[in-house]
């Protein structure tokens, strides 16, 4: 039976990436020994979020060593010199990565790893992935995969939150030490192998991870969006600012925003100031989402970037029509099937608004959910193990 490890940040706290690694983990545990190494504290172990109870799943919970003071300092210097000068050479990223992931820490990590015996381990996410293309030699005989769930813009863009350009070589070197990369887009892959044409990134879209409710029956009027209210990412204050917009000609239709996160109360402020207490709520995350999207008639994903809007399967599945920002996950996951905007544009995103409530609904929301088979929890496992 193969042995698979998934190394997280965190998989008992609420956010996308953690429910698709939970769903994949289930699924693979199944076939195969399956264990989470988490960053999350044992007191946080909670096997009923995502339905991790429901699979035959490992847990471990590591936390790195302390590192002294001028092994810090030492590691410090060279970090600062190689993000400053930026040299644009294998060996000097190889350093980097030693210097900001400080040996008494590599060490621990590759014994927690090798201890497990495992015959492949994903490291979730970008700062993980290339912690473990920097220890993949210590662990002979097991193949190491980087799992990418943000963009390649999102990572690396100008305007980054994330890492910034000014590591955007660095991790490109990091990346081609492992033995696959996983992106969620085509588009990713094009522009990574474009940037490095020895890096070729593997394509495996993320699942439907959710048990679709009721569908949808038109009747509503009411807008949805869903995500974490986190700085700028998922635009919802561009979303407030289009249907104030339009909703200076439309008495009607309503807009729900599920979620939490630091910018709700700007969102509120937002709000209040367009007058929209009774047309706009904003409601907590919930474990029962399908109920929302039951009682949803047009899905909005206004977000700024997305590694795999994965929200987009969610409204389908649940026959949802869908305005969206223009971003190229999106266009690659629905085609010419939903109604999109010019990102970041608030008149533009007006508009569709105005556009959704005039479709034929029907057509639409059966579209919508033939369109959502595409991404079933067995398809996109299959090629998972393909790559295991």
């Amino acid at each position: 039976m193969k042995r698979i490890c998934f190394l997280v940040d965190s998989i008992f706290t609420i956010g996308g990436v953690q429910r698709v690694t939970a769903v994949i983990a289930k699924e693979l545990a199944k076939s195969c020994h399956v264990t989470i190494v988490t960053f999350d504290e044992p007191n946080q172990q909670d096997t009923a979020l995502y339905g991790l109870d429901e699979a035959n799943l490992h847990y471990r919970f590591f936390h790195y060593p302390s590192v002294g003071r001028l092994h810090q300092l030492a590691c410090k210097a060279y970090s600062a010199f190689y993000r400053k000068y930026q040299p644009r050479s294998l060996w000097s990223s190889n350093l980097y990565a030693r210097s900001s992931f400080p040996s008494p820490l590599r060490k621990a990590l590759a014994s927690e790893l090798l201890n497990g015996h495992y015959d492949t381990v994903i490291g979730v996410h970008a700062p993980l992935a290339t912690r473990l293309a920097t220890i993949g030699p210590q662990l002979k005989g097991t193949k190491c995969i980087g799992w990418i769930h943000n963009s390649f813009e999102a990572l690396f863009g100008p305007t980054s939150l994330y890492i910034g350009p000014d590591r955007q070589r660095h991790y490109v070197y990091q990346f081609r030490k492992l033995h696959a990369t996983v992106v969620l887009c085509q588009h990713d892959a094009a522009v990574y192998r474009a940037y490095d044409k020895r890096f070729c990134p593997t394509v495996i879209h993320n699942p439907l991870t959710l048990m679709p409710g009721q569908p949808a029956d038109g009747t509503s009027k009411r807008f949805l969006a869903v995500g974490r209210f986190s700085q700028r990412h998922k635009g919802f204050d561009l979303l407030i600012k289009a249907f104030a917009i339009f909703a200076e000609k439309n008495k009607d239709w309503t807009l729900d925003i599920v979620g939490e996160g630091p910018e709700e109360v700007l969102y509120r402020q937002l709000i209040s100031d367009a007058g929209l207490e009774q047309r706009i709520t904003l409601r907590p995350f919930t474990q029962h989402i399908q109920d929302y999207y039951s009682q949803a008639q047009v899905y909005v994903l206004s977000s700024r970037w997305e590694g795999f809007g994965l929200v987009l399967v969610e409204a389908m599945a649940h026959g949802l029509p869908v305005v969206s920002s223009d971003l190229p996950t999106s266009i690659e996951i629905m085609g010419p099937f939903a109604l999109y905007f010019r990102n970041g544009q608030v008149e533009e995103l007006a508009q569709r608004l105005h556009d959704a409530t005039l479709i034929d609904w029907q057509e639409k929301s059966h579209e919508a959910r033939f369109l959502a088979r595409r991404y079933a929890v067995d398809h996109i496992v299959g090629q998972w193990k393909k790559l295991i």
